[in-house]
């Protein structure tokens, strides 16, 4: 396999990386923002625990967030670049946000050769490509070798969840795929994942209780691999923790784990689906083997 000496790896704020990921394998990260009536804050100077009780309190008013400038692009990329690295940025799904497309007028206006991906996910879905991106450029794969397991990662992983209430997609005009079910706000946990044809919202399903639409997760995805396929499992939520154990503890019962972590989604994603959030990322654990 070639080797390419010098890959940098950049994402932004929606690739819910641990601090720990981003120090050791040197990932540049350039912040999405949210934006309360008193002012602008990074998603990455606010805890989730913070942000989720500032949100609670000015409900039902809801902050919004903000994709980063082409111009903070240009000049992360211009530092990059003068550094004599090539650029590899990663980022949220173009079906949900205009992350890349500044991204992509960030790098004209800087002149530097840039290749983009889109994710078409975001949150742990977007975290797995990144980490395989940054831990072959770690290892010395060349870009294109990069590439290609990406676009297998991106075809074998799933992110599905299930919300309390739909109340902040509608209100956020996230809703997508999922308008359907306005009429049934208060009625109904709607089970949703992000097409991976499009990047966008689109549902399974949806029940009367999360107990049933926790399952209804498991369900789908014991469906979706093999049995006996190692998985790699990040259970993702806002501020709904005890959910979050109950719905690892089913997975756990169900499908062949290999990895499986508790995290917490970023503050800037909770904006779009308040604390009452709880899924999960799958990923065939094969996928992310023999990067380093």
């Amino acid at each position: 396999m070639s080797k390419t000496a010098s890959l940098k790896i950049v994402t932004d704020s929606a690739a819910d990386l641990l601090p720990d990921e981003i120090e050791a394998l040197g990932i540049t990260i350039v912040p999405l923002y949210i934006q309360f009536p008193d002012g602008e804050v990074s998603a990455e100077d606010i805890s989730p625990d913070t942000f989720y009780d500032r949100l609670q309190a000015m409900w039902p008013e809801i902050p919004t967030t903000a994709m980063p400038s082409p111009g903070m692009f240009a000049e992360i990329y211009r530092e990059v670049a003068q550094a004599g690295k090539e650029i590899l940025s990663i980022h949220i799904s173009s079906g949900l946000s205009g992350t890349i497309e500044a991204a992509r007028l960030g790098a004209e206006q800087a002149g530097v050769d840039v290749t983009l991906v889109d994710t078409r996910t975001l949150s742990g879905g977007e975290r797995f490509q990144v980490l395989a991106a940054a831990l072959a450029a770690k290892a010395g794969w060349s870009k294109e070798a990069i590439l290609k397991r990406l676009e297998r990662i991106r075809a074998a992983t799933e992110v599905i969840y299930t919300l309390e209430t739909l109340e902040y997609l509608a209100r956020g005009g996230r809703i997508g795929r999922v308008q359907a079910l306005l009429g049934s706000l208060l009625k109904i946990k709607p089970v949703i994942k992000v097409d991976k044809a499009d990047g966008k919202y689109s549902t399974v399903g949806q029940g009367r209780t999360l107990r049933r639409t926790l399952r209804m997760i498991v369900d789908h995805l014991a469906q979706l691999y093999e049995p006996e396929t190692p998985l790699w499992l990040s259970v993702m939520h806002g501020q709904f923790g005890e959910q979050a154990e109950n719905l690892a503890q089913l997975l756990r019962e169900r499908l062949q784990v290999a990895k499986l972590e508790v995290l917490r989604i970023s503050p800037v994603l909770g904006v779009h689906t308040g604390p009452g959030i709880v899924g999960v990322t799958a990923l065939p654990m094969a996928l992310m083997e023999g990067l380093g």
